[in-house]
């Protein structure tokens, strides 16, 4: 019964990965996950799952099910669709199904969905993990660990070479000098570990709308990153004129006001990285999310210089993410191919609305960096 319940749930599970996946996109261009997510899992809503029901057969022959009504309407008196006008009734209308899925099966079926290759760590941190491996057989330890196999072995090569063996009546009964039992040592790895620093303008071209995508595409960005490293970070810089490290909640809600000075920020990144995440321990990812307006174009050449001599150098990619807005130039997107037209290390993409999210992570993610 316990292996029939566990196929069930595995069938249910794989069905409920398919609607996922049919509805992924949807998912991530409205943000219907993010009111969502709990400590571990996600709610998520799955609709139209198709429940079997008796229906009337063909041949009308009298029987169960027999009575007013026509070829093919459901059994149990289930509730009719209505069309939405008239007066509140009393019946149950159709729901979607609300699942929790763990954020590693979300980000699985992004990365399967999305095509997204597995990322290449760019080096180790001297952070550890400590577990145990089983590596040898000793003849002490306790009863859990004993290899039943070997003590039995060991008994009968005693009872073979003594002569108590019998063939005929092969009865083997280990005593406490055959009995062997599994050893183990402890293993210290060290983790593969990951800080994502995200970067906004807030400026006044930047409203809720431009915020809204940033929240949405940084969710799922968080899900797939976490899927790849044991330990991940997210640092958070606003700037408009002037730049400033907040918590997360606060990069979502500032409201928007001042000019921009794109550099600021991007100063405050390479410092963040150079007292925190030494390169060869931290695999570094900067995203910063722009409308692509800068005060100048001084200030847009002093960016470069600080990618080209203090960013790129220790980061894994630096992406850039120019999200539309109608008060915006869209100019910085433009400098920056041109000034790293062929580097791989820097990633950017244009983000026209929500539907345009998708794109953007396999922008981001697809190659694996």
């Amino acid at each position: 019964m316990s292996l029939k319940i566990d196929q069930d749930h595995g069938r249910f599970r794989q069905i409920v990965r398919g609607k996922i996946r049919q509805n992924l996109r949807r998912y991530i261009s409205q943000g219907e996950l993010l009111g969502r997510k709990g400590k571990d899992v996600v709610s998520i809503p799955i609709p139209q799952i198709d429940i079997p029901r008796f229906r009337f057969g063909d041949k009308q022959q009298g029987g169960v099910g027999q009575g007013d009504g026509e070829p093919g309407d459901a059994m149990g008196g289930e509730p009719k669709e209505g069309d939405g006008k008239g007066k509140a009734g009393k019946d149950g209308g159709d729901h979607s199904l609300d699942v929790d899925v763990t954020l590693d099966e979300l980000a699985d079926i992004l990365g399967e969905e999305l095509e997204l290759p597995d990322i290449l760590h760019k080096g180790k941190s001297k952070i550890s993990d400590a577990h145990d491996k089983y590596s040898g057989i000793r003849r002490v330890g306790p009863e859990s660990l004993r290899h039943f196999k070997r003590t039995y072995r060991e008994a009968l090569k005693r009872m073979i070479s003594s002569g108590s063996f019998n063939a005929d009546k092969p009865v083997i009964v280990p005593v406490p000098d055959d009995k062997r039992y599994r050893s183990w040592k402890t293993i210290n790895e060290p983790i593969a570990n990951a800080v994502i620093i995200y970067m906004m303008d807030v400026s006044g071209s930047m409203g809720d709308e431009q915020k809204e995508i940033v929240r949405i595409e940084s969710f799922w960005l968080d899900a797939w990153l976490t899927r790849q490293y044991k330990g991940l970070e997210s640092r958070f810089i606003i700037h408009d004129a002037v730049a400033r490290e907040v918590d997360r909640d606060t990069f979502f809600r500032t409201r928007e006001s001042g000019g921009t000075m794109i550099s600021s920020a991007y100063k405050l990144c390479a410092q963040m990285i150079t007292d925190h995440y030494p390169a060869s321990e931290w695999n570094i990812y900067p995203f910063h999310f722009s409308d692509g307006d800068n005060w100048s174009m001084d200030d847009t050449l002093q960016c470069v210089e600080i990618l080209k001599k203090q960013l790129l150098p220790a980061v894994n990619m630096f992406a850039y993410g120019q999200v539309e807005s109608p008060y915006g130039s869209g100019q910085f997107i433009k400098d920056l191919k041109e000034h790293f037209a062929g580097d791989e290390r820097v990633v950017t993409s244009e983000i026209r609305d929500k539907d345009a999210v998708v794109g953007s992570i396999k922008d981001f993610l697809g190659k694996g960096k």
